[in-house]
């Protein structure tokens, strides 16, 4: 054991490095619907509670298809960054900030005039449906400034710079969850606005994010030199296909996991709105860490789209463990978390006992998928790193449209087992993934002549 410890000594400082910020970045997103659930979970009802689970289900997918395109950027900065192709970074930057954009307004408009419209059809309670309206469309509007935020944050990540987007976040949340609790009170003579509070905060919290990033990125020292051609006049179609290639996978990647976690949401809802609601709270705590993983997968992203740019596959592949390793240790912790802490975490978001009691059980489960889940999150970026985006889409799509969703359906709905029926198909779709993406990892390094003993 420490003779690996001392092996990998060097790639766990230099991943630790550049992950623990993009972990704290990353968190943002997540702890806006966190907080989001928190305040209408004490401060609106279970009923209003059960509305940010619906809303959340729905909204995830344009989120992370809109998240997934930002991404395409990344290992393209990475890989020309290890080239030392300055100029070609800010030509990047102009592409992706002009797709960002477009993605984002063409996603509101799927949204305003698609999901509003299709909500009614979904048999949920109509009080739930209610409440939920006005605040998917706030959210949705959000999408835009987030889209600007993703761009430079994506942009100064890929070149290693990590901390600033974690400090825009970190504050960004703060504001979101004061606001929110302002406006969901009526606090400071404001006319309380129950759910719609939270999603008027949210889009104030993001439209003040992408400025203080934008402007950080635009005027710092510290990018100009890869800032030197960048302006909206170098937009070609050449560099935005090479953006759309990685982004548009990923995006897919981010849709088909989200989407089937938004299914099982709208599953437990036809279940009723108790174990809507627990799915809720449970899915929130999960999120968290998986949020924490992905951020430990961004930075193999980058490492590993570092050294395939400059030809280094004997780093890469040691890179490419050392997070493995990472991940292993970091969600067996949240593992041991959840499982003891599963009666005491739930009470954070409500003090319902039915809604508690249900939670409580389903962190259990979520424990036990803790290792899947973050090993088949960095097996993505580590592939996603060198460009290796296709057949993991692939894979992500199977396991959890063609195996984990079916046996939700089957375990919870036809055999009539429940919200646990529903949450243990979602165990066997992260396994799944899990086995197939680090299988793809073995495979890509046989082809390119690399150690294949896993230590």
């Amino acid at each position: 054991m420490k003779a690996i410890y001392q092996k990998y000594k060097p790639y766990y400082t230099d991943s630790l490095k550049l992950a623990i910020p993009v972990v704290i970045s990353q968190l943002g997103h997540t702890l806006v619907q966190v907080s989001d659930s928190v305040i209408v979970g004490h401060f609106a009802g279970t009923t209003s509670l059960a509305a940010v689970s619906l809303v959340s289900s729905l909204f995830l997918v344009p989120l992370v298809v809109g998240i997934g395109i930002s991404y395409g950027v990344t290992p393209l900065i990475a890989q020309n960054h290890g080239r030392g192709d300055y100029k070609e970074c800010s030509k990047l930057l102009s592409n992706s900030l002009l797709l960002n954009v477009i993605t984002g307004i063409v996603l509101f408009c799927t949204i305003y005039f698609g999901v509003l419209a299709f909500i009614d059809q979904l048999h949920q309670s109509p009080a739930v449906v209610e409440q939920a309206k006005p605040f998917l469309f706030l959210l949705s509007l959000s999408i835009i400034p987030l889209m600007v935020f993703s761009t430079f944050k994506q942009f100064a990540e890929g070149l290693g710079f990590t901390k600033q987007a974690m400090m825009v976040s970190i504050w960004g949340n703060v504001l979101n969850i004061c606001l929110g609790v302002i406006f969901v009170k009526g606090m400071f003579g404001i006319t309380p606005m129950g759910i719609r509070g939270v999603g008027l905060s949210t889009l104030i919290d993001r439209c003040v994010m992408a400025i203080v990033m934008a402007i950080y990125v635009l005027r710092s020292p510290t990018f100009r030199k890869f800032l030197q051609d960048f302006t909206l006049r170098s937009v070609d179609r050449i560099r935005s296909l090479q953006i759309l290639k990685i982004g548009a996978p990923v995006a897919l990647q981010y849709t088909f996991e989200v989407s089937a976690f938004g299914a099982a949401a709208i599953l437990t809802g036809v279940i009723g709105p108790v174990p809507q609601a627990a799915h809720q709270v449970a899915i929130s705590l999960a999120a968290i860490t998986y949020m924490m993983a992905s951020g430990i997968s961004s930075a193999a992203a980058i490492r590993s789209g570092n050294y395939f740019g400059s030809g280094d596959h004997h780093n890469l592949r040691l890179s490419a463990i050392s997070n493995y390793h990472i991940v292993i240790v970091f969600m067996s912790c949240t593992a041991v978390i959840f499982t003891l802490f599963n009666h005491v975490l739930p009470y954070i978001y409500t003090t319902d006992e039915q809604v508690l009691s249900i939670a409580s059980q389903l962190l259990i489960v979520a424990a036990f998928f803790q290792l899947f889940d973050g090993t088949q999150v960095v097996g993505l970026g580590v592939l996603r790193g060198i460009g290796d985006v296709n057949i993991p889409t692939i894979i992500t799509f199977v396991s959890y449209w063609v195996i984990g969703l079916p046996i939700g359906y089957l375990l919870g709905i036809y055999l009539d087992l429940g919200v646990l029926g529903v949450w243990y198909g979602l165990v066997c779709g992260l396994i799944s993934a899990s086995i197939m993406l680090f299988l793809r990892f073995q495979t890509i390094s046989k082809r390119n002549k690399l150690k294949v003993i896993v230590d």
